[in-house]
């Protein structure tokens, strides 16, 4: 049995998780067994996927498979984007400093604030009355 050579990477942004796989190959993009395309529909969100491979020029190199649940479309391509920078680290750890200086190896730890109890949201209070 052949052995598959993959390069593999996990990407968190809000609730969303990406599980990326990086294969050798001709640059195919699938999320979810979806084209890229089809699954990211604005171009931001494609520009935002795509960027670290643009970043350490590799575009036409791998094939990316990855697996997103959880949060918006928006995250999940943050999500992403983190995850094939991880993946690509563990290809070639020299790309490091690169990935570094753009920010693509810091994990967005901007998430959403629970409810506290007695108030009507995470900040938003009951209105008060005096009488």
């Amino acid at each position: 049995m052949a052995d598959l050579v993959q390069y593999y990477g996990t990407g968190r942004r809000k609730s969303a998780v990406a599980r990326v796989f990086l294969r050798p190959g001709s640059g195919e993009f699938k999320v979810n067994g979806k084209p890229f395309e089809v699954y990211f529909v604005t171009e931001q969100q494609r520009a935002s996927a795509k960027r670290t491979l643009q970043t350490a020029n590799v575009a036409n190199e791998f094939d990316v498979v990855t697996t997103v649940a959880g949060g918006g479309v928006a995250a999940q391509a943050d999500a992403v984007k983190m995850g094939i920078a991880r993946a690509l680290l563990e290809f070639n750890p020299e790309l490091r400093k690169t990935l570094k200086a753009d920010g693509l190896l810091t994990r967005d730890a901007r998430i959403k604030e629970r409810k506290k109890y007695g108030q009507k949201g995470a900040r938003k209070r009951f209105q008060f009355s005096k009488r």
